[in-house]
C-alpha cells in the first residue's frame, strides 16, 4: 500500500482523530496485519507509534512485546512509552520509527538494493542479533518488516521491530540452553526461516542469524529461489519452502556475489544448537566487502539521495501531509473546547442535581419532624387521658372500698346488736323459765329438786312452748 492509499484509509478509520489516555492523538493509519494495527500520533511536539492488538483473539502477544522490549532497551531497539488497555485492546506505546526495509525495498529501483547498501545493513543486523542474544532473547521472527530505520538524528541507524514471538533460549543465571524439541510447529515467517525451524526444530541463535542471510539475499537478487510457491494448505506450502530451502547450495543461492555471502549462509547452517556464534567475523565479512569495493562502513543507503533535500519537519510529513495535520490539529483543539465545555455543563447539572436532591431531602426531613412532633403530642394526650383514668379508678375503688368497710362496719354492729337482743331475751326468758321452774320446783317435792341441784351444783330448767325448744343454764 502506497502513501496517498494509507492516507486514504486513515480518513476513513474510526480511530484517527481520537485521543488515547486522554493525550495521544492518533493521526494515521501506518500498517495492519495478523496481530494488529499500527497508528502514528502526536503527543505535544513528540511523535509515536501506537499498537493495538483485539484481546478477543487469543493471541495476546502485545503485553509480552512491551515486557521483552523494555527488558532489552537497547540503542537499537525502540523504546516503550507504555502499556495499556483500551476497549478490546491491548495497546503499546513506542517510539514512532521511520520507514521499515520492506517498504524501502518496494520503492527501490528494480526492486533491488546495492552491494553498498546491503553490506551497511547487514554490518548493522550482525550488531543488534549479538545485542539481544547476549541479554538471553531471540527474535524468531527475521525478515524485512521487522528492521526499520530511525527518524531525525536516528536516521542513519537501523532498528528491530516486533518482538511479540520472542523468547529466552536459555537461562539468563546458568547459561544452560532450553533443551531441543524436534516436531515443533513453526514460528516466524517460512521465506526467511532456517532450515531447522522449518523442520520444527527448537530455534536458537544460528537460526536468527541464518534468516538474516536470506533477507540480504532477497535485497541483492530481488527474489528467492522459494518464492511464490502455491499448495493446498500450509503445511505443504512450507514443506514444499523448506526443500527447496535445503536443496538450495550456499554457492547457488550467492552466485553471482562476493564469496562473503556464501561464507555467511554456509556458516549459519552449519552452527550447532548451543553452539556460540562468531559475530565479530560475520560483522568483517561484510567490512571485507566494503573494502574489496572502495567503500568503507559509512552508512550509506541507497535512498539517502532522496533524503537529502529533506528537512526534519518535511520527514514529519511523511508520517501524515501537512493540511491533513494541520486539520486533525485543530479538530482535537475543537474537541478539546467542546470537551471542556461539555465538561462545565455537566457539573453544572451535577450542581444543580445536588442542590435539588438537598432540597428534597430537607423538605422529607421537614415532614418527618412534623410527623414526629405530633406523634409525641398524642402519646402525651393519650398518656394524660390514662392518668386521668387511673385517678378516677382510685377514687371508684376507694368509695367501693369505703362503702364496703361501711357496710361491713354496719354489718357487724347490726350483729352485735341482733346477739345483745338475742342475750337480753335469753336472759329474761333464762329468768323468766327460771322463775317458772321455781315455781314449778315449789309445786313438787322438795327433797327432790333439792337433791339434784346439789349434784349437779347448778340448778337446770327447761322450757318448752308451742314453736321451740328453748333451755338456759343458770349458775
Amino acid at each position: 500500500m502506497d502513501d496517498k492509499d494509507q492516507t486514504r484509509s486513515s480518513n476513513n478509520d474510526s480511530l484517527v482523530g481520537q485521543v488515547l489516555f486522554h493525550k495521544y492523538l492518533i493521526v494515521k493509519k501506518l500498517g495492519e496485519g495478523s496481530f494488529g494495527s499500527v497508528y502514528s500520533a502526536k503527543e505535544n511536539n513528540n511523535w509515536y507509534a501506537i499498537k493495538f492488538e483485539n484481546k478477543n483473539k487469543g493471541q495476546n502477544l502485545l503485553e509480552k512485546e512491551a515486557y521483552i522490549m523494555s527488558y532489552l532497551n537497547g540503542p537499537r531497539i525502540p523504546s516503550v512509552k507504555s502499556f495499556g488497555y483500551s476497549g478490546d485492546n491491548n495497546v503499546l506505546v513506542m517510539e514512532l520509527m521511520g520507514k521499515s526495509l520492506e517498504d524501502l525495498f518496494e520503492n527501490s529501483m528494480n526492486k533491488k538494493m546495492s552491494l553498498r547498501c546491503v553490506c551497511n545493513l547487514g554490518y548493522q543486523m550482525i550488531e543488534i542479533m549479538e545485542y539481544i542474544h547476549n541479554k538471553h532473547i531471540i527474535h524468531r521472527d527475521i525478515k524485512p518488516d521487522n528492521f526499520v530505520m530511525g527518524r531525525d538524528s536516528k536516521r542513519k541507524q537501523l532498528f528491530l521491530l516486533d518482538f511479540g514471538l520472542s523468547k529466552k533460549y536459555r537461562s539468563s543465571s546458568t547459561l544452560k540452553h532450553y533443551p531441543l524439541i524436534k516436531r515443533k510447529k513453526l514460528t516466524g515467517t517460512a521465506r526467511y526461516a532456517s532450515i531447522n525451524a522449518l523442520n520444527g526444530i527448537t530455534q536458537s541463535r544460528r537460526d536468527d542469524l541464518e534468516a538474516i542471510g536470506y533477507v540480504l539475499m532477497y535485497f541483492l537478487k530481488g527474489k528467492l529461489p522459494w518464492q511464490g510457491m502455491v499448495n493446498k494448505n500450509k503445511e505443504q506450502r512450507y514443506l514444499k519452502i523448506m526443500e527447496t530451502k535445503r536443496d538450495t547450495t550456499p554457492e547457488e543461492l550467492c552466485k553471482g556475489f562476493p564469496a562473503e555471502f556464501e561464507t555467511y549462509v554456509s556458516y549459519t547452517r552449519n552452527l550447532e544448537y548451543e553452539q556460540d556464534p562468531d559475530y565479530e567475523m560475520l560483522k568483517n565479512l561484510f567490512s571485507k566487502v566494503l573494502r574489496d569495493e572502495g567503500y568503507v562502513l559509512d552508512y550509506y543507503y541507497d535512498w539517502d539521495i532522496d533524503e537529502r533535500t529533506m528537512t526534519t519537519a518535511d520527514t514529519n510529513l511523511n508520517i501524515v501531509g501537512k493540511n491533513e495535520l494541520n486539520n486533525l490539529e485543530k479538530n482535537y483543539e475543537i474537541k478539546q473546547i467542546d470537551e471542556k465545555n461539555i465538561k462545565i455543563q455537566d457539573e453544572e447539572r451535577d450542581a444543580n442535581k445536588r442542590m435539588e436532591a438537598q432540597e428534597i431531602v430537607k423538605e422529607k426531613d421537614a415532614g418527618e419532624d412534623k410527623e414526629k412532633e405530633k406523634e409525641n403530642e398524642e402519646k402525651k394526650e393519650n398518656d394524660n387521658n390514662l392518668d386521668i383514668k387511673k385517678e378516677e379508678t382510685n377514687i371508684d375503688i376507694n368509695i367501693n372500698t369505703n362503702n364496703n368497710e361501711e357496710e361491713k362496719k354496719n354489718e357487724v354492729n347490726e350483729n352485735e346488736k341482733k346477739q345483745n337482743n338475742s342475750k337480753d331475751n335469753n336472759d329474761r326468758l333464762s329468768e323468766k323459765n327460771f322463775n317458772e321452774f321455781k315455781i314449778d320446783v315449789e309445786k313438787e317435792e322438795e327433797g327432790k329438786y333439792v337433791k339434784k341441784v346439789r349434784r349437779n351444783e347448778k340448778y337446770i330448767c327447761g322450757y318448752k312452748d308451742n314453736e321451740e325448744n328453748k333451755c338456759c343454764i343458770i349458775m
